[in-house]
């Protein structure tokens, strides 16, 4: 294991904007929990695909894009307080 300093551009939360040495522009920090819960919700997406169950997959899709989108506007916002132009 090797110990770095990050800037952290964020709260500290499940969902933290870090940028650590070396890189150009932050990322984000997503807890182990909470990668386990976007890897499930994905699956969900899958599973009900396979079973042509469209609605329930629109429906399993569409929250997880909702909470994608949130993700995102909290990376955009933290960049725009800083200063930093966004990677894309």
């Amino acid at each position: 294991m090797e110990r770095v300093d990050v800037e952290l551009f964020t709260d500290g939360g499940n969902d933290a904007v870090v940028r650590l040495p070396g890189r150009r522009f932050p990322g984000v920090l997503i807890q182990g929990d909470s990668l386990h819960i976007l890897r499930t919700d994905v699956a969900e997406v899958v599973e009900a695909c396979e079973r042509g169950d469209l609605a329930e997959a629109e429906e399993s899709a569409g929250l997880l894009l909702a909470g994608l989108d949130a993700l995102l506007t909290r990376y955009s916002v933290a960049l725009e307080n800083h200063s930093i132009q966004r990677p894309y």
